[in-house]
């Protein structure tokens, strides 16, 4: 038995459209690459029920379960498309048929009808649930070079524009979108499954998976361009993500993962004021910070220390947890945090880590100790282009009186930086050192 529409007028199902595009466009592609097994046609078919959904929905009211609606219309969509190309290409013809019959004797998961019964019904339902995770999989299998399973990743889970992911990866939206198309006919060519691998496969595709997670969740939890400092979307997205993986494969990074984005993602609210204005860290209200957030990740952390097998992740995550368990910026521990960061150092050499060990050297020991270890790495180079190196600099320039530095520091932050909010930040403090404020 269907469940009826529920009628709207035009105007509120064109806003229902919208609004389920934000939210279950990524979920409904995630499906539709399942169940027709190719990425382009996948996306064609999307933006076909999309389209029949702002004809239709007005017309006849918005669906029960629009999810599954959209699924539906769009493989119906594809199947059409592919009947008008059969003509022309016989191997298209086969794909055709495969699909129809796969319909009429429901062997397609989700093959009912556009106003059939709701999602969970379905005993394809819980496997549903995980096609994003499926996905990932795929985008990360390592077939892949490293650049395309990221760029993959955040382009067909994330629906992240090609221009954004080149901000996101200093490079030109041509070059990411050949990075792209180089990835989808690899994985046609190689016919890579869409599926979640075996439990002896996984170990070795863990890392990759954990990897292009976390850049999900950074730039739901910092989003790289944009008016918004966070995307609780995106953030959101690499939780659920994070959970489902956690509850496969129980390992302590998994677990390390889980708990550093529970963590950072406890502090969003107060990480915007609410005209959306960056707070900085010291200065942010911590009654707003979510506890329960804080109390999940803080026993995962103590769950993957105690492993004594746990990587960079787990390490990130006790960083975070350290920040969370302090009542007031003053109280921070930052002699353990530095402790923290030297371990990580270890087990993950980078630049970045560099810069984050150094800005908790400067708590620690004072500006002048942070700014001889972030110019160091400027020096080298590695961090040029980075806004947030220079912002740190301006930083520690302004802390201790060094105004004309400060302001060189501030601009070449706000000639990087992408993200309005981050923008507004900067040329605030290029004010207040103009007006004469002291530090």
């Amino acid at each position: 038995m269907t469940e009826p529409a529920q009628a709207q007028s035009p105007a509120s199902a064109r806003e229902a459209v919208d609004a389920v595009y934000r939210t279950e466009s990524r979920r409904v592609l995630a499906t539709l690459i399942r169940l027709l097994g190719d990425f382009d046609l996948a996306e064609e078919a999307l933006s076909d029920a999309f389209a029949a959904a702002i004809e239709q929905w007005p017309r006849d009211g918005v669906p029960a379960n629009p999810r599954a609606w959209l699924v539906s219309a769009g493989r119906f969509k594809a199947i059409d498309s592919l009947r008008r190309r059969a003509r022309f290409d016989a191997s298209v013809a086969r794909i055709a048929q495969d699909l129809a019959v796969g319909i009429s004797t429901g062997s397609v998961p989700g093959a009912a009808g556009a106003d059939d019964a709701p999602w969970g019904a379905s005993p394809e339902g819980s496997s549903v649930e995980d096609d994003r995770l499926r996905l990932i999989f795929t985008c990360c299998h390592p077939a892949l070079p490293p650049d395309a399973q990221t760029a993959l990743t955040l382009r067909e889970v994330c629906g992240l524009t090609t221009e954004e992911i080149a901000r996101a990866y200093l490079t030109t939206p041509s070059t990411l979108a050949q990075r792209i198309v180089r990835a989808k006919s690899r994985i046609r060519e190689a016919r890579i499954p869409y599926e979640i691998p075996s439990r002896a496969e996984i170990p070795d595709r863990l890392d990759a998976v954990l990897r292009v997670i976390y850049l999900v969740f950074n730039e739901g939890y910092s989003a790289s361009s944009g008016a918004s400092v966070t995307r609780a979307d995106l953030s959101g997205e690499a939780i659920r993500l994070g959970r489902l993986l956690f509850d496969l494969l129980p390992q302590p990074e998994a677990a390390g993962l889980l708990a550093l984005m529970l963590l950072q993602e406890s502090r969003r609210t107060a990480r915007s004021a609410p005209r959306g204005d960056l707070v900085l860290l010291e200065n942010q209200d911590r009654s707003l910070w979510d506890q329960a957030m804080i109390r999940e990740g803080g026993e995962l952390v103590e769950r993957a220390l105690s492993s004594r097998s746990f990587g960079p992740y787990t390490l990130q995550a006790a960083i975070a947890a350290v920040h969370a368990q302090a009542p007031t910026a003053a109280e921070t521990d930052w002699e353990e945090i530095v402790g923290l960061y030297d371990v990580l150092l270890r087990a993950e050499p980078s630049p970045v880590v560099e810069l984050n060990r150094a800005v908790a050297v400067a708590m620690r020991d004072g500006p002048q100790a942070g700014l001889a270890l972030v110019e160091d790495i400027l020096r080298r180079g590695d961090l040029a282009d980075y806004h947030l190196a220079h912002s740190v600099r301006a930083d520690l320039c302004r802390r201790m009186g060094r105004v004309d530095e400060a302001c060189v520091s501030y601009e070449r932050a706000l000639s990087l930086a992408l993200q309005e909010p981050e923008r507004r930040f900067l040329r605030r403090r290029l004010e207040e050192l103009a007006d004469g404020a002291s530090p």
